[in-house]
């Protein structure tokens, strides 16, 4: 995805218009948060009252009731943090399930022109790690900025009562605290966050080249080239990990310090008024504990803020995709599907403006219910041009058109419900082989997934199986040979029962015996269907009607 470089507070502005359907547990949140936050402060607040009435000097309250505000604080302050937590921890879980379910819907919409070629590992990397960290931005980042701006408020209103000096110092510190520090901490440190979390998203992808590519990696002794690939990826993220955890230990160190100056120059700056008579001293001892028991919901800010780079770059990645434009918007107000001719004028391709065009002036016209094969030799676009007959892609130039209707005003999902198309790599699910051939049909009965099966020339070598048709594949099928997989692809089409079926090199990996199997079935298949064949096999071309060469 392109990444756009956003501010940290676009960013954070995009994130927080997540939030409207549950603005009222967020509102209830903050409450909760600033309730409790001033019932911890004026804990020790209290105990000076209680102090300063044990002196004999007179207050606002005796030592008696300062003592049974401060049991009634400590014991508030509990289940309002309960209840601060609870709400931000729904919202944030609730949020989370309808950012993955926008994520899914996005890469729906993007695939798969958008996602062709993409680094599989930075999108695994984005659906999991990137929107799980986006918890600690809705649970442990929002309510905390504006519980610390409204309890700040009231903190400083407090103590400028007592002396307006000394509430000035208190507005000061908190900015210092809260706001100065952490800004300069998250410009310093946004590219490293930026950095963390793109090298872990590369990383991931070298670790699943390197897991599916094990046969290859060790047949010809490319163990140790791969290790240092992967060793390379890792030393970048240490690297920027490293930079993130200096940033981190660096605003520590400046918070503490600005936190125990303030606290300093506050007791100095009430000492010197008490001294001077301008200031009584249960004046200047109240403010000064108030002052120094107070810096908690900024220093959380503080604390906030160390993770705020990595969780600002998840959802700058995360925002990236959900506004990613497709390549090729879906139809989906526009005419049905007819079955007829399908004519191609004129076309011209490439898969960038900066690329050589893989089809260039190509017309070609394919007869309804006739078997059509397209012979060529590899690149010369016999691929590219079935992507374009699914509107997988948009032709540069020129236009196709289905029984006379232009297949940019027919509606998407009855194109692809009337077509069941084969490429040349079948991806198998982690599933059964009856619930692999069952992606053409769930509706299929199991007399149906045989009789697609059989055409497939896939029939018998499953019952040799042990479990049949419930035998379980391993993860992407390896268990199974490139022409077993590609039969499975075949006999999904096969059970689709379409209008047309495409086919990309469909017995490239298959022997003569199983091939002409296969291709007898297409044969009778095209009495009622329409079947475009693509080979840079002859032999193949053997079924075909008409011949185009390419």
């Amino acid at each position: 995805m392109e990444n756009k470089g956003r501010s940290g507070i676009k960013v954070m502005a995009g994130l927080i218009g997540m939030i409207k359907p549950l603005l009222g547990f967020m509102f209830l949140a903050i409450l909760m948060g600033c309730a409790g936050n001033l019932c911890a402060i004026f804990i020790p607040v209290m105990g000076g009252y209680g102090l300063l009435s044990a002196m004999g000097l007179p207050q606002l309250f005796s030592l008696k009731q300062a003592g049974i505000l401060l049991v009634v604080f400590a014991a508030v302050r509990a289940f309002l943090r309960y209840t601060e937590q609870a709400c931000n921890h729904y919202i944030a879980f609730k949020l989370l399930a309808q950012i993955r379910h926008k994520v899914f819907a996005a890469l729906r919409r993007l695939a798969p022109a958008k996602l062709e070629g993409k680094e599989r590992g930075n999108l695994i990397s984005m659906i999991t790690t990137d929107i799980e960290l986006l918890e600690v931005f809705y649970a442990h980042t929002l309510s905390p900025i504006a519980i610390a701006v409204i309890t700040s408020i009231c903190m400083v209103v407090y103590i400028a009562l007592l002396d307006l000096a000394l509430g000035a110092l208190a507005l000061c510190a908190y900015l210092v605290v809260g706001a100065l520090i952490p800004v300069i901490n998250g410009r310093m440190g946004s590219k490293a966050g930026q950095a963390y979390r793109d090298g872990f998203g590369q990383l991931n992808t070298v670790v699943l080249d390197n897991l599916r590519g094990m046969d290859e990696i060790l047949q010809y002794h490319q163990g140790e080239k791969r290790k240092g690939k992967m060793e390379e990826q890792n030393k970048r993220l240490e690297r920027a990990h490293r930079r993130l955890k200096g940033l981190e230990t660096g605003q520590t160190t400046f918070t503490d310090i600005a936190i125990m100056s303030a606290g300093g120059v506050c007791l100095v700056m009430a000492a010197l008024k008490v001294s001077s008579g301008n200031l009584s001293f249960a004046e200047g001892f109240l403010a000064t504990i108030a002052m120094m028991s107070s810096f908690g919901p900024v220093a959380a800010l503080s604390s906030v803020s160390n993770n705020l780079n990595q969780t600002l770059a998840c959802g700058n990645r995360v925002l990236d995709l959900l506004e990613e434009e497709p390549l090729v918007e879906e139809i989906t107000e526009g005419v049905d599907f007819r079955n007829g001719d399908i004519n191609a004028e004129n076309l011209t391709f490439s898969y960038g403006k900066s690329q050589r065009p893989i089809l260039s002036d190509f017309t070609a016209e394919l007869p309804k219910g006739k078997i059509t094969g397209i012979l060529g030799k590899s690149g010369c676009g016999k691929s590219t041009f079935l992507k374009l007959l699914m509107r997988f892609f948009q032709t540069d130039k020129g236009s196709i058109s289905y029984g006379g209707r232009d297949l940019e005003r027919i509606k998407t999902r009855e194109l692809r419900k009337h077509i069941a198309y084969v490429e040349q790599d079948t991806f198998l699910f982690h599933d059964t082989i009856g619930n692999n051939i069952k992606v053409g049909n769930l509706d299929a009965t199991d007399e149906e997934v045989k009789e697609a099966a059989q055409k497939a020339s896939l029939h018998d070598f499953v019952m040799k199986l042990p479990h049949g048709y419930d035998t379980l594949l391993s993860e992407l099928g390896d268990s199974l040979s490139g022409g077993e997989r590609q039969r499975i692809g075949i006999a999904r089409a096969f059970l689709h029962d379409p209008d047309m079926i495409f086919l990309d090199e469909p017995t490239s990996n298959l022997d003569s015996l199983n091939e002409s199997v296969i291709l007898k079935s297409l044969k009778e298949e095209a009495a009622e269907k329409t079947v475009v064949l693509v080979s840079h096999r002859k032999s193949t071309m053997g079924i075909a009607q008409q011949v185009i060469r390419m």
